[in-house]
């Protein structure tokens, strides 16, 4: 017998499937729909994988025991009222089986999240508005899609409490385990290991064991367990995410929009016709999420917020459209590195990798150059800076190459002298499309004629230096804002030719 087919839940489409429909190139896709974070955490780097790619045949014996030890560390209770499984949704399907197999099901608030629904629908239970009359309750706190925080009613059936958000309403439930009501917490928010899915639940051992029982073996992947142990080994700062909730429910309300206050990391804007207002935002790249009567937005960092405000102004007001970034990201098994380019723009710049010193220079190139640059992630500088410097400048290069495109329009050659106190530096951009490298740096400070050697082999640049000195840190930075300048005049537009003979470059 063919068993019934039940409704699915719908994934939105893909990145690549969204830019084909706006005819947008899939880099220039920003996603506010997610509800994640706007970056993965420090601490996922390859190396927080190395010993679980050595051990990948094997089974973890343990049920990944020093990740359970360190949630129960983390919320100070017992190894036994610990359990893992692929995200929330696991437990979430799990539970409507276990509490409410063919009964009642209810949701607080009752406008909540849609995998709630899915669950009863597989448990074969109703879904029914009165929470007092329900086996079973799904309390979302905060609520998604709503941000909003709800009290936890009192009722005779079996409470869950989705605490996926907890982390950013500074608020939970977990002095509420011992009256019997389960916890469900999740690594993919706050923690920024969507892809990892890993969540878990908290809950008495006398429930735990009931839960557990009806588990698989390993619900997660020896990978993702690792993730999620460095993640949470590593401390939890979200002061930026939530500065940034407040800045944009702000301008949002600038904007005449009256978004629901929130203890979450997205915002819900009720309206009318939200469908609309999101098929008008995916023309500039911005992808959000319609709910019936609203609007939901994820909160992102600085940059990709004023992308959706400038957006917004431009569908609402008529403004200019939102200024383009290029997006990029190198990953390899020592850094982790994304960047966001906009060439030429109007030198607003941010770089950090936690090598101080070759930030602060790539800063100031990128300054004097008029670009907009946002640089960020992790190397293995435990070992020296040598693998985060030579990514970082490579990952600018590569992404600085395809901004550039075909380079039609631009003057190509820059000259610049840059005096820093008694050092004297001279640079010469061609954006000749041909990577070459002349460098002389008296005295270097390290890591200087490598840092810009990778430069132009990546952005496919000729470039000279020389600079000299008596103080390392002055020849160091007079070279780096000596290229800036000579960059900004080779970036020079006018037309679109190509300054080539050939046609090309």
């Amino acid at each position: 017998m063919t068993p019934e087919i039940l409704e699915s839940y719908t994934w939105p489409p893909s990145t690549d499937a969204l830019a084909a429909r706006a005819g947008l190139d899939p880099r220039s896709i920003v996603r506010f729909d997610g509800n994640v974070a706007a970056a993965p955490p420090a601490s996922a780097r390859p190396a927080a994988l190395a010993r679980a790619l050595a051990d990948v045949n094997e089974y973890d014996r343990g049920r990944y025991l020093a990740l359970r030890e360190a949630i129960a560390r983390h919320h100070d209770v017992d190894l036994d009222q610990v359990s893992l499984g692929a995200g929330s949704d696991e437990f979430i399907i799990l539970l409507a089986r276990l509490f409410a197999e063919g009964g009642t099901i209810a949701t607080v608030p009752a406008f909540s999240y849609s995998m709630y629904r899915y669950a009863a629908l597989m448990a074969g239970a109703t879904l029914i508005d009165d929470p007092h009359r329900a086996d079973l309750v799904f309390v979302c706190r905060p609520n998604n899609p709503t941000g909003e925080m709800c009290e936890i009613p009192d009722v005779p059936g079996q409470i869950v409490v989705d605490e996926a958000y907890a982390q950013y309403a500074g608020v939970d439930a977990l002095d509420r385990i011992d009256d019997g009501v389960i916890i469900l917490r999740t690594f993919s928010k706050a923690f920024g290991l969507a892809g990892a899915r890993v969540g878990y639940a908290l809950a008495t051992p006398e429930l735990m064991a009931a839960i557990t029982s009806r588990q698989a073996p390993l619900g997660i992947s020896s990978l993702s367990a690792a993730l999620a142990l460095a993640a949470l080994s590593t401390p939890l700062d979200l002061s930026a995410v939530l500065k940034e909730r407040d800045r944009l429910t702000e301008e949002l309300i600038a904007l005449g929009l009256s978004p629901v206050p929130s203890f979450a990391n997205f915002l819900f804007i009720p309206m009318d016709d939200p469908e609309k207002l999101v098929d008008q935002l995916l023309r500039f790249g911005a992808v959000t999420r319609a709910y019936p009567g609203g609007l939901r937005v994820s909160v992102r960092d600085e940059i990709d917020n004023n992308f959706l405000l400038d957006a917004l102004r431009s569908v609402l007001l008529d403004a200019p459209p939102p200024a383009q970034y290029l997006r990029y990201e190198r990953n390899t098994a020592e850094t982790l590195l994304s960047v966001r380019l906009r060439v030429p723009g109007e030198g607003r710049v941010l770089v950090s990798t936690g090598a101080g010193f070759y930030d602060h220079m790539l800063q100031q190139l990128a300054f004097h150059a008029g670009m907009d640059l946002r640089l960020e992630g992790v190397g293995d500088l435990e070992t020296g800076n040598h693998h985060t410097v030579e990514d970082m400048m490579r990952t600018f290069g590569e992404a600085l190459d395809l901004a550039l495109g075909d380079r039609k329009g631009l003057a190509r050659y820059g000259e610049a002298r840059v005096p820093m106190d008694e050092s004297l530096a001279h640079a010469v951009v061609d954006l000749s499309g041909r990577a070459t490298a002349n460098i002389s740096i008296t005295p270097d400070e390290g890591m200087v004629a490598h840092a810009f050697e990778s430069l132009a082999q990546t952005a496919r640049i000729t470039l000279h230096v020389s600079a000299s000195g008596t103080n390392p840190h002055h020849v160091s930075e007079a070279a780096f804002k000596a290229v800036g300048r000579a960059m900004a005049q080779a970036l020079t537009k006018s037309g679109d030719l190509v300054r080539s003979t050939k046609g090309s470059l």
